[in-house]
């Protein structure tokens, strides 16, 4: 009797599409962002985001009754996820904006998220980067470095707003590599139910503090706040966390390096934002450095 081949199973056609969807989903969420904060302060306006989102979640989370962990520990995970990557990424990102330091220079902090990821995940989750895709990680920085600094002016006028920086940066490294490392297979509606609950706990408070909490209800307001609701807060985290959860966290992370240039085409292309002849050879230097971190050897 002929001996039988183990196969590994195919990928899903969701996940093989995952990543191109959720770049362009985030890319897209920066665009309905700007629009929208011109008719709410920053943290009211993410307020506003996650109480939409919640609200969202309640019904179908009590139709479907999602089975719920039985320890304390998988709670425990998914509102840690909630606190970093909802409430620690996307707050001081705002907090930062408020205090001065200029879109360019946020962009230009946080992209370097690949590069951390890359440091941190041997030791953390167990992930092994080769010099191809280090060389892969260093001409996905190079890339975006260049589309951020010929794009937008890069100033850091304001210490407070650079730390704030920093630690969205942070937030976002060790929330990625936290799923990767203690992320368990919840129901999705679940989950995101427990993290958007954790984000709107921490997020509301910040707003009523540090804001007077001006809203302007416009259509503009409401069409921004209907993407950021369901296209960034439901599908796009969704599927982020999926990747990671059946991936390399460094690959995935790698996704970031073409955000700033997909946000740009994107902004010139239904915001009519120049973009700058340079920026097109920092896209293709993304684009090589993602292929060589994405390829599988």
């Amino acid at each position: 009797m002929p001996e039988r081949t183990l196969q590994a199973p195919a990928t899903p056609l969701w996940l093989r599409l995952a990543p191109a969807l959720f770049l362009l989903l985030w890319s897209c969420g920066f665009v309905f962002l700007k629009l929208g904060l011109q008719y709410a302060d920053p943290l009211t306006f993410l307020a506003l985001r996650y109480a939409c989102v919640v609200a969202l979640l309640i019904g179908p989370c009590l139709w479907l009754r999602p089975p719920m962990p039985r320890s304390l520990a998988p709670w425990l995970h998914l509102a840690m996820i909630g606190l970093l990557i909802q409430a620690g990424y996307f707050a001081f990102t705002y907090l930062s904006l408020k205090l001065g330091m200029s879109a360019g220079a946020v962009a230009l902090v946080t992209s370097q998220q690949p590069i951390l990821i890359g440091l941190l995940a041997p030791a953390i989750a167990g992930e092994r980067v080769d010099r191809v895709r280090w060389a892969g990680l260093a001409l996905g920085v190079a890339g975006a470095v260049m589309v951020i600094t010929t794009k937008s002016s890069v100033q850091m006028t304001s210490l407070l707003g650079l730390a704030f920086a920093v630690l969205a940066l942070l937030a976002m490294t060790i929330g990625t590599l936290w799923e990767k490392r203690f992320g368990a297979p919840v129901h999705p509606v679940l989950a995101n139910t427990v993290q958007y609950t954790v984000a709107l706990l921490v997020t509301a408070p910040l707003a009523w503090w540090l804001e007077p909490m001006h809203v302007q209800w416009t259509p503009g307001l409401f069409g921004s706040l209907a993407y950021l609701v369901v296209g960034n807060s439901l599908v796009a985290i969704s599927l982020l966390l999926a990747m990671i959860r059946h991936g390399e966290a460094s690959r995935v992370s790698a996704l970031f390096f073409l955000v700033p240039p997909v946000t740009a085409v994107i902004a010139f292309a239904l915001l009519g934002e120049s973009l700058p002849a340079m920026a097109w050879p920092g896209m293709a230097i993304a684009a090589a450095g993602l292929y060589l971190v994405m390829r599988r050897r």
